[in-house]
């Protein structure tokens, strides 16, 4: 399953940070630029520094991120590749706050939308609680089975889709430090502004 071409390894291997499609402050005031700064740049980073770290030498070097999450046990290396993962496709969603990029689904996945949810209103709210009432780190996605229904999955830690033979379409991540700068414990305004960032035509990319 390769899900995107933006994870980036080198000739040796390894992993390169992703390119942020946008500037640092393209998605303020829902995401500032010192949260990006730190989220992206920092925490990212780490992940991928410590990935690269766990795997030289063993038999992970070479395989694709879905790979590595797939196959890895739980523990150190897992955790990181998931979270690259993650990240990856949670910075590729978002088009920047001043675009005019059409605020819902359209054709396909409107469709696979409506069908699993029965309306695009229901599915963000229960997007919305799975968001919300995930305790703890982690993330909430919309993600397609493989028959091709879409459901919604709590994912604690750096926990993903992929793991569970699934397509992840679209991730909130409710890790502190990816909304704490701009909303302190406010999770749910952070995830109620998140909708106004979201790039569908990206999200519909993703299906299968």
């Amino acid at each position: 399953m390769t899900l995107t071409p933006l994870i980036i390894t080198t000739m040796t291997g390894l992993f390169s940070m992703p390119n942020l499609p946008y500037a640092t402050d393209a998605l303020a005031p829902v995401i500032s630029k010192e949260t990006v700064e730190l989220h992206y740049g920092k925490h990212l980073q780490t992940y991928v520094t410590q990935l690269n770290t766990l795997i030289q030498g063993t038999e992970y070097e070479g395989m694709n991120l879905e790979e590595l999450v797939e196959k890895a046990p739980e523990g150190p290396i897992f955790n990181n590749a998931g979270q690259v993962l993650n990240h990856t496709l949670y910075f590729h969603q978002f088009h920047p706050s001043t675009s005019s990029t059409a605020q819902q689904p359209e054709g396909k996945l409107a469709a696979a939308i409506n069908e699993a949810f029965g309306s695009f209103d229901e599915f963000k709210k229960q997007m919305n609680t799975a968001s919300t009432t995930l305790f703890g780190a982690g993330w909430a996605w919309l993600a397609q089975q493989k028959d091709g229904k879409l459901v919604i999955l709590k994912c604690p830690n750096a926990d993903n889709p992929v793991r569970h033979g699934m397509v992840p379409l679209l991730g909130f991540d409710v890790w502190e430090h990816a909304y704490y700068v701009d909303y302190q414990n406010r999770r749910a305004d952070h995830v109620n502004a998140l909708w106004n960032l979201v790039d569908w035509s990206v999200v519909a990319s993703r299906l299968k």
